[in-house]
């Protein structure tokens, strides 16, 4: 009788003290605030960033050629003639950062790293357009220059 009655207790104990840890939980990491509901609200649109022009550069700083990416920029409704509108300071952004952030690889330093590329284009766009109207850029296209 002893052993069942403690074990019935301990589970009663353990089922007690993870559900108050996952309400805890939910507490603390729960539902964003309204700010973040209300941009994520606004319907998402691309924009064509066009042809962007763009220097493979090695670890070294050697310059490995040249690469012509296309990219699609995804920003709120709301902002794409804004976005439109700026594009030049973009292109003069990314190519600030691309001459120095080494893109190259392969063997030969001819396949560009996107994942970097999009990480030079993500760093730019505050300067261009503010802070969070780039939500995310989609390469589309990368050929060699």
């Amino acid at each position: 009788m002893k052993k069942t009655l403690f074990l019935i207790v301990t589970l009663l104990a353990g089922l007690g003290l993870g559900g108050s840890a996952a309400y805890a939980t939910v507490l603390l990491l729960g539902p964003q605030s309204s700010s973040s509901a209300r941009a994520d609200a606004v319907a998402p649109s691309f924009v064509d960033a066009g042809k962007v022009l763009a220097p493979l550069v090695f670890a070294d700083g050697r310059l490995s050629g040249y690469v012509e990416f296309e990219l699609q920029l995804e920003v709120p409704a709301d902002r794409t003639e804004f976005v439109s509108a700026r594009m030049p300071l973009l292109l003069h952004a990314i190519n600030m950062r691309t001459y120095r952030t080494p893109m190259a690889a392969g063997p030969d330093g001819l396949i560009p790293d996107l994942e970097t590329f999009r990480k030079v284009v993500m760093s730019a766009a505050p300067e261009a357009f503010g802070a969070g109207v780039l939500r995310k850029v989609a390469v589309t296209q990368a050929n060699p220059a």
